[in-house]
């Protein structure tokens, strides 16, 4: 019978093989980590190989995601439908064995990590999830939702600004089923960790309001007790720092930075073998190691307990039920076509002529009542960003709601709402300036390489936002966002583009969504029942000419209404000129040529009208058109100066349409 040091040594075994196969890769977190693995993963992870999705499943993140191998080993061995021939094209094209993990690549893999600190902050999303589905759905007795969340992490997670920001907000919740080990190996990629990180992280953790323990990272029984002593207190989040060495095994490189990121070494790799006594060729496993990691039996009984607990809350709560199945397969609900109709219909008739963000808000409030599902946010901009609804409850420190006040912490709030999405059963959206998505852009590129569903809402998009000045006035991001793959963007230039855009955010499941939105009015506009559909495609003819157009001006935002007055203008002068609405770039391009080629009709020239960087609409317009946009920074004065100062005005639109025709 396999040792619990065999069951380790597999681990590193397959670590350094893996690593060494591919001469690429980290082989010193997981030699390092070995122990801690087994004991969580074999002792107290609850989980069921031969089903991955189960909704009880406990949570597992790797946060110091460059030691992949880890996950990759306790996969394989534990007995996901990852094979040794995957184990051995680590780091290939098409593995499911990337250089980091790669959620929906391999079974088992919960979030995507590599970006360092963020598993950390996806871990605490999925720990919020918890607790919020928790609080919907149990009953007395009948605990349908009821597991944890275990992160591993490392210095790097530790150093990233990130981390901060959601660790301090966990002990504000009081996640206290999320357990975190922290891999306190002190090397980083430079070294030895002494001339760059100094912290007491310990008491920094404290600090924060969390249960903290320090153990030695190779002694299973001390991990072991550490585990069962996190999970005693229910109050807090609980950190567990584990001392190791990094490598551990390797003769020559363990407790150095050469085995950080790099290969061994085929010497170094046989010194290894002989040190740990493990006679196995490489990626041989023996069949008592994989008798003694062998997790689907006991993966099995244990979703099978929760099915029966699941089916007698059914029983007994046959509504909740239905309605926890229906949020935890991401399915709108029955009514939302009904609702969401009636609703834009409503927003259309009533063509307020309100700032966009304004529109956003009564569109979150009307579809507050029809998704239970709806949880959203705002980093310390609520009355900015208008992203409340009356009928929202405010998270409260450790109370639990459907709407959370994230404090100034723009990145911890995206990369929180990732893991929230990631966990199931809610529809995570934030707000913030539009300006600070840079500080978030990390985070949103991952909700959009992850394919989860979030939703950004993004205000004060242009130099409209005025007094604030430059600071405070994104030229570029809106640009920035739109190139993102799978990222969708809406600048929605009336409150009915802004309904719809809402409407299409909700239905998107392959992706984020970004609603940029406006502090200054819009124009009250009433769309055509023909618009009212064929803006969901992101672009449509808003108003059009007898016969062939000379000129197309295309806009969006509160551009749209300065691109219909001066297309009046020049109508009015014998220039025939079409407008053409595009909240959504990303949506448009998605289109058939035959419906893009009837929105911007070929040999047509065109203008673009935009408060943003204006390279962007070459695409549309060519080198033989012309945008109205701002490649420099913007300056302070209240928002209708500055459209004015930098060339947003009928004048000027006029005269730009003239000088490509």
């Amino acid at each position: 019978m396999a040792t619990r040091q065999d069951l380790a040594n597999a681990i590193r075994a397959l670590s350094m093989d893996a690593v060494q196969k591919a001469n690429s890769g980290h082989p010193g977190a997981p030699m390092g980590m070995a122990e801690i693995a087994e004991v969580l993963w074999n002792h107290h992870l609850r989980h069921n190989p031969t089903n991955p999705n189960w909704a009880d499943r406990d949570r597992f993140v790797l946060s110091n995601g460059h030691g992949s191998m880890l996950i990759y080993s306790l996969l394989h061995l534990t007995g996901y439908d990852l094979p040794m021939d995957e184990i051995k094209t680590f780091r290939q094209l098409h593995s499911k064995c990337a250089g980091h993990p790669e959620y929906s690549y391999a079974p088992g893999i919960e979030t995507t990590t590599g970006p360092l600190g963020q598993g950390i902050t996806n871990a605490v999303g999925f720990a919020m999830a918890e607790k919020l589905m928790a609080s919907q759905f149990n009953k007395p007795g009948h605990d349908i939702v009821d597991h944890y969340t275990y992160c591993f992490l490392g210095d790097g997670c530790m150093m990233e600004g990130v981390s901060h920001e959601a660790c301090a907000l966990a002990g504000t919740w009081g996640l206290g089923k999320l357990v975190a080990f922290w891999d306190d190996n002190g090397i980083s990629i430079d070294g030895h960790i002494e001339g760059w990180y100094t912290d007491d992280t310990a008491k920094r953790f404290e600090a924060y309001g969390w249960h903290v323990q320090s153990v030695d990272g190779h002694d299973s029984d001390a991990i072991d007790a550490a585990v069962k002593a996190a999970k005693a207190v229910t109050d807090k989040p609980s950190l567990i720092c584990c001392k190791t060495i990094i490598g551990k095994g390797s003769p020559n490189k363990s407790g150095s930075h050469d085995c950080h990121g790099s290969a061994l070494g085929d010497a170094e790799v046989a010194a290894t073998r002989a040190a740990i006594g493990w006679p196995h060729a490489p990626f041989e496993i023996p069949a008592d190691v994989y008798a003694g990691w062998d997790q689907k039996a006991k993966g099995s009984k244990t979703e099978g307990d929760w099915n029966a607990k699941f089916d007698a809350y059914a029983k007994a709560f046959p509504t909740e039920a239905a309605e926890f199945k229906r949020r935890m397969a991401g399915d709108l609900p029955a009514n939302w076509k009904e609702a969401t109709d009636a609703f834009i219909a409503a927003t259309n008739e009533k063509a307020e002529g309100v700032a966009t963000r304004k529109a956003s808000q009564n569109a979150i409030t009307a579809l507050a009542p029809v998704l239970p599902e709806f949880l959203g946010g705002s980093a310390d901009l609520t009355g900015s960003n208008l992203t409340a609804a009356a009928s929202f409850k405010h998270v409260s420190g450790k109370e639990p709601g459907n709407y959370i006040s994230y404090g100034v912490r723009e990145f911890g709030m995206f990369a929180i709402m990732n893991g929230m999405a990631l966990h199931g059963g809610l529809l995570p959206f934030g707000g913030t300036f539009h300006m600070f998505s840079d500080y978030a852009k990390s985070a949103l590129r991952m909700a959009a390489l992850m394919k989860q569903r979030t939703i950004a809402v993004l205000s004060h998009d242009s130099i409209g936002q005025g007094e604030d000045g430059h600071t405070h006035q994104q030229i570029e991001n809106t640009s920035g966002l739109r190139y993102i793959p799978n990222m969708v963007v809406w600048r929605p230039g009336s409150s009915t583009e802004t309904a719809v855009a809402w409407v299409a955010a909700v239905e998107r499941k392959n992706g984020p969504t970004s609603l940029v939105l406006s502090r200054q009015n819009v124009a009250g506009i009433k769309h055509d029942a023909a618009q009212l559909d064929l803006m969901r495609k992101g672009a449509y003819v808003f108003s059009d000419v007898a016969g062939k157009a000379d000129a197309i001006i295309i806009a969006n935002g509160s551009e749209l209404e300065l691109a219909i007055k001066a297309a009046a203008e020049l109508n009015a002068a014998g220039t025939k000129v079409r407008v053409v609405s595009m909240p959504s770039t990303n949506v448009f391009d998605r289109q058939d040529k035959a419906y893009k080629d009837s929105v911007l009709t070929p040999g047509v020239k065109r203008v673009a009208v935009e408060a943003a960087h204006s390279d962007f609409w070459r695409k549309y317009v060519g080198l033989e058109g012309a945008v109205v946009g701002i490649d420099t920074f913007g300056e302070s004065a209240p928002g209708g100066v500055l459209m004015k100062h930098f060339g947003f005005t009928v004048e000027n639109v006029v005269a730009t349409v003239k000088s490509v025709l």
